[in-house]
């Protein structure tokens, strides 16, 4: 999904292509889950005849000062994208737009043409992004809620080590939120706390002055590198996380050292083990926790019930099982699941989720599946020991009426 780099890629292509050029044509979706708070016709007109003064991104906002107020500002969301026919602009995954495809394409929310026959517009497949109408952007939410920019606005070392040793959170969850940094999401978050080899989950209080420095080195040297390439991803450095971040569990490598996913702020998150370990107190509680687990007691019992009974369904080993449904409908539900799915992410209509939530991620889509096998298996056993509770009942009575 679109951050900081990808956001500022297109916030710099609109500015070398369409500075100083007068809005002559504009079309804007007829979609109010996108298009915010103000009417197609209204938009059109309140742009139509304006010309592009400036561009301007704060975290993963941008927004575009014409000649005379309103402004239009986008809030990219999940898929949200800037194409320019016939400029290159970074592409990155889900984008949905492709060089063969209609133009304007058929998600496309607003779309200019300007007085020289340039054109460009602004896309969003999943309809998580916002494009709104506004007075002065940066001075509303969400921009006006957002913290210092990590590229923009970056704190120095002293105020970066000042910062976080008040915060008593993981650090990457603290990455994470807008309001503490703004433009940081999910994929450089890993990828910052990888270069820094700092644990996601580490409190972020507890760092050590040397990771402090790591991390402040890393965030800057993050950013800077991928806007150098243009946020083109196939460009990044071979020995960055974020090109095995999304292969499955296993198969997942960076340098020869294995990835492991874990749960961190509610985000998929990769990390190396061997490299990012936890420090402190978190360490002494984790070495704790994994004796427990190896003793098959204590917290690592509850650890191991949903993993045993995710893989006791995937092994197909409980299927003739009574009060079970047979593995075919299982498969049935998941590929309704699927397909439904995918008509809605074609249809444009998908459900309202949040707007840093990476919903394609394959390891989050496993973890999903692990629930919902593990919630299935806990609802047969439930219905099973019903069914028990009622037949001792009526056999009960039946005794009772024949003395």
């Amino acid at each position: 999904m679109p951050e900081l780099p990808e956001v500022e890629a297109a916030r710099r292509a609109i500015e070398e292509n369409c500075l100083g050029k007068k809005i002559t044509k504009v079309l804007i979706a007829d979609d109010p889950k996108v298009i915010e708070g103000v009417s197609r016709a209204d938009f059109e007109a309140s742009l139509l005849g304006k010309t592009i003064v400036s561009a301007h991104r704060k975290g993963k906002n941008l927004w575009l000062r014409l000649d005379s107020p309103p402004f239009p500002s986008f809030q990219f969301g999940m898929t949200g994208a800037i194409y320019i026919k016939g400029v290159a602009v970074t592409k990155y995954k889900r984008s949905a737009v492709k060089d063969t495809d209609e133009w304007p394409s058929k998600y496309s929310k607003l779309f200019v043409e300007l007085d020289d026959g340039l054109e460009f517009s602004f896309t969003d497949k999943r309809r998580f992004a916002r494009v709104r109408l506004l007075k002065d952007p940066a001075s509303v939410p969400p921009i006006s809620e957002l913290g210092p920019d990590a590229f923009l606005e970056p704190m120095t070392g002293d105020e970066l080590f000042e910062s976080l040793s008040k915060k008593k959170i993981a650090i990457k969850t603290l990455l994470l939120d807008q309001s503490y940094i703004s433009g940081i999401g999910n994929w450089v978050a890993d990828e910052v706390l990888y270069q820094a080899r700092i644990h996601p989950e580490q409190s972020a209080a507890s760092l050590s002055k040397e990771n402090y420095g790591n991390l402040h080195k890393s965030i800057k040297e993050v950013i800077e590198k991928s806007l150098e390439v243009g946020a083109d991803s196939s460009q990044f450095p071979s020995n960055w996380i974020f090109h095995s971040r999304e292969k499955k569990p296993g198969k997942a490598f960076v340098d020869g050292r294995k990835i492991d996913f874990i749960t961190v702020g509610g985000r998929t998150t990769a990390y190396v083990p061997e490299l990012q370990k936890l420090s402190g107190q978190q360490a002494a509680r984790a070495g704790s926790k994994q004796a427990n687990k190896r003793k098959g007691h204590g917290d690592g019992v509850k650890d191991d019930v949903n993993e045993a009974a995710s893989d006791e369904e995937v092994n197909g080993s409980v299927q003739s099982k009574k009060g079970r449904k047979p593995r075919g409908q299982g498969n049935k539900s998941s590929a309704k699941r699927k397909s439904k799915e995918s008509d809605d992410e074609d249809n444009a209509n998908d459900s309202e989720d949040d707007d840093d939530d990476d919903n394609d991620d394959h390891h989050d889509e496993d973890q999903k599946n692990k629930t919902r096998k593990v919630t299935n298996n806990k609802q047969s056993k439930v219905e099973k020991t019903s069914k028990k509770t009622v037949q001792t009942s009526q056999n009960s009575k039946k005794k009772k009426k024949a003395k």
